[in-house]
């Protein structure tokens, strides 16, 4: 099973492709970011998230999506942004037919590290050791993607 993870942005939207195995061994096909230049227009760069997404589905073919659901902090207008590039992978999933999962930042950093409350570098390492890396995925935006699909992979666990 092919597990894309994707953790949304405008500016950086991370991608992660993890496979396992019948036996539930994971390892990493593919990760990386979609990136838009910051002063190009919003409906430009959401056209790019979507080629973009859709060239990675087309090329990794993966089972199901796991996505990081929205989180707002204080700045509503970053949330907002990054609330269209999601709106944007999820249409992208839903016309290639390919379920969606979705978990909030506390359960991927709870799935991984058994810590709702983990920092970025204990996520990365993390990521590092369950797929078996020398070293963490970079960017964080493609690291934390790929935790989205790890931690999908985590609750599938003994249903294969």
């Amino acid at each position: 099973m092919k597990i894309l993870g994707i953790d949304p942005g405008t500016g950086i939207c991370g991608f992660g492709v993890i496979e396992i195995s019948k036996n539930n061994k994971v390892k990493m096909l593919d990760n990386g970011v979609i990136t838009t230049p910051a002063h190009t227009p919003l409906p430009d760069r959401l056209l790019d998230i979507y080629q973009s997404m859709h060239e990675i589905v087309e090329q990794d073919k993966p089972d199901l999506i796991s996505i990081e659901k929205l989180f707002f902090t204080k700045n509503i207008t970053t949330g907002i942004s990054v609330a269209e590039a999601r709106g944007i992978c999820l249409l992208v999933a839903r016309q290639n037919n390919l379920p969606i999962f979705e978990y909030t930042p506390n359960e991927i950093k709870k799935a991984l590290t058994g810590y709702g409350n983990a920092d970025k570098k204990q996520m990365q390492e993390m990521v590092r050791l369950h797929l078996g890396l020398e070293t963490a995925p970079k960017p964080d935006d493609a690291a934390d993607a790929l935790a989205a699909a790890i931690t999908h992979s985590l609750n599938i666990r003994g249903t294969m």
